[in-house]
């Protein structure tokens, strides 16, 4: 469709129309995004009703804080209408979201600090200090990968970082920030003595029986999470009874009364990560709620199960 020369504008009119200066219609124009209808007799550009929206479309897209690349691709395919609009508000959606969870971070640990007494401020800030916002959970994934048995299946070693590695709140609180932050300290400091301590257990299962190992806990402590829950009493059941077959498989034993006295006996001189799954739980667990399942506290509530009914039993 042709346009008379009555319905070209200057680029002071166009600015006028479209509320902006003459200094962001050139901008847009010498980058391409804004093209001319014409050219006066003395060069000087002129522009259309298109070009108003165009410019107005533009503007739209700037004011969702779009960058230019995808300003020129939204409007490369058919403007408003077209499915790479709805690309890149989903993918500036995800980056605000990452924004807004650092900003919220960073709030919790401003108040962290605030709140806490002056002689301990300085520790705080260190700790805080180390850890990027948003918070990475990727030095608590190395960390228990250095402790897992070696060769050990993707696919299960996925499994159990899924639940023994918290994800950081998106609205955490100052309590939640700390935890996280001495998780972090505790998992990145170096070993005194090397590689971790491993349980008896992972030597005896190797990579492949570790597997099923831990795929037969998750069952386990599954099990004991309700009871949890409803904070009761250690007690035998079929939670005990899942925790102490897997182990009697990887042992190539039977669940005997002989294999539960030896099994706890095992337990009771393996490694212990409690701090870790204290911390945990105060990540995992909202301001005020009662303290969140984990795999560290369903392992104490069935090891202290087995030592009940080993003790009944006697």
């Amino acid at each position: 469709m042709s346009t008379s020369h009555e319905d070209l504008w200057s680029i002071g009119e166009l600015a006028e129309r479209a509320g902006v200066t003459v200094k962001t219609v050139r901008f847009y124009s010498d980058r391409g995004l804004l093209p001319e209808a014409s050219r006066s007799g003395g060069g000087h550009r002129r522009y259309g009703p298109e070009g108003l929206e165009r410019l107005r479309l533009i503007r739209s897209l700037r004011a969702l804080d779009l960058p230019l690349p995808e300003v020129r691709r939204v409007l490369e395919d058919e403007g408003a209408e077209g499915g790479v609009l709805e690309d890149a508000v989903a993918g500036r959606l995800r980056e605000l979201g990452s924004e807004l969870k650092a900003l919220r971070w960073r709030e919790a640990a401003l108040r962290l600090v605030r709140e806490c007494p002056p002689a301990k401020r300085a520790d705080r800030l260190r700790l805080i200090g180390a850890v990027s916002s948003p918070p990475s959970t990727a030095p608590l994934a190395r960390f228990w990968r250095g402790w897992l048995p070696p060769r050990m299946p993707a696919r299960a070693t996925a499994a159990f970082l899924e639940v023994a590695v918290p994800q950081p709140p998106d609205e955490p609180d100052p309590a939640q920030v700390l935890a996280f932050a001495q998780l972090h300290a505790m998992t990145t400091a170096p070993c005194p003595a090397g590689r971790q301590p491993q349980p008896e257990v992972h030597r005896v299962a190797g990579a492949r029986g570790a597997a099923v190992l831990y795929a037969g806990l998750a069952e386990a402590y599954e099990l004991a999470g309700p009871q949890l829950r409803r904070a009761r009493d250690p007690f035998p059941g079929e939670a005990l009874d899942a925790y102490v077959a897997v182990h009697a498989s990887v042992y190539g034993s039977r669940d005997t009364r002989e294999f539960r006295r030896l099994l706890a006996a095992r337990l009771a001189a393996g490694p212990r990560l409690d701090r870790y799954w204290e911390l945990t739980a105060v990540v995992l667990t909202p301001p005020g709620g009662r303290a969140e399942p984990t795999p560290g506290s369903a392992d104490d509530w069935l090891r202290a199960a087995l030592e009940r009914d080993n003790a009944k039993s006697a």
